[in-house]
């Protein structure tokens, strides 16, 4: 089914979270180098290069082409300011390297799943009735659908688990397999009335019985988590002297990676406790500048509703 220009336009034009003040704690530098490396609908990129001389430059990052289109035209007044790379963002240190960097004054990430995902034919919606994909990168192999289908339990129940946090694991599983024992489970509204009628007969709580699932197949499709902390490594490395970086995350998982990171950096001594001096000689790198995460304003959150709510930023400045 395809979806016109001005619904398109519409669900890549969301109320971005934390806008103001991701920008705010990049402290950007008019001539500076920085990444955006979540582009989705080009919100905070527009907001950094409103900020740029014509010496800054934005590197704009994301795996999927759509966000790549939608964001060329829209930035298209910028175009001499900004390089578009479609590619994981794990691979940041290749991609600037290959633009011809050194280092860069800042990135930003926002860890968030776009609302033209959510909304768009692509599988990852529990309200939508869409085949279940769920790629963000449509040139990967893997498929929700796969993970469905062909996953083991013992594999099905660590990932719901441990990416979803799902307390019902168990009785997701045993669902999941009874019936595709029975068919194929081939679009988005199969697995999400499997799982419902799955937890039908205990309390659930915290939302639609779905949505923990969902989060969990999305995160292992997409190796969500897995790339988190490399990705922070390798920007933390090529971060100039005085360069931020920083993070907005949606879930616990996501901020206590992002939390362990930032930790690392600033940690000066990884010896033992029980070693009287130090001889790793490991110094800190980068400085936490928001001590505790920052969230979002009430009036954000009652004007951007509940995918702001849970949202958390951090960021880091590199010594």
């Amino acid at each position: 089914m395809e979806i016109n220009q001005a619904n398109q336009i519409n669900q890549f034009n969301h109320y971005p979270v934390m806008l103001n003040e991701s920008i705010e704690y990049l402290n950007i530098k008019p001539d500076g180098i920085y990444c955006d490396l979540t582009l989705g609908g080009g919100s905070h990129a527009y907001k950094i290069l409103q900020n740029l001389n014509n010496n800054g430059k934005l590197i704009a990052v994301d795996r999927d082409i759509d966000a790549i289109n939608f964001s060329s035209e829209k930035l298209k007044d910028y175009k001499d300011k900004i390089y578009f790379v479609k590619d994981n963002y794990l691979n940041i240190k290749d991609i600037v390297k290959n633009l011809g960097f050194e280092k860069i004054s800042g990135a930003l990430i926002d860890l968030g799943i776009s609302n033209w995902q959510i909304e768009a034919d692509r599988g990852f919606s529990y309200m939508k009735d869409s085949a279940l994909d769920m790629r963000m990168d449509r040139e990967q192999k893997l498929t929700a659908a796969d993970v469905v289908n062909k996953f083991d339990k013992n594999k099905l129940t660590e990932m719901l688990y441990n990416y979803g946090e799902e307390r019902y694991t168990e009785l997701i599983v045993r669902a999941i397999i009874k019936r595709r024992d029975e068919k194929y489970i081939g679009t988005t509204i199969e697995l999400a009335d499997i799982i419902k009628n799955a937890v039908k007969n205990v309390r659930y709580n915290g939302g639609h019985p779905a949505k923990r699932s969902f989060q969990a197949i999305r995160i292992f499709v997409n190796q969500e988590l897995e790339n988190i902390e490399p990705t922070l490594d390798s920007v933390e490395q090529i971060l100039e002297t005085g360069g931020r970086c920083a993070v907005i995350s949606f879930h616990s998982i996501e901020d206590r990676i992002v939390k362990k990171c930032f930790g690392k950096y600033e940690k000066k001594c990884i010896c033992p406790p029980d070693f009287p001096i130090c001889i790793c000689e490991k110094k800190a790198t980068s400085k936490i500048i928001t001590k505790k995460p920052v969230y979002p304003s009430k009036k954000e959150i009652e004007e951007n509703g509940s995918r702001s709510e849970n949202a958390k930023l951090r960021a880091l400045e590199k010594l």
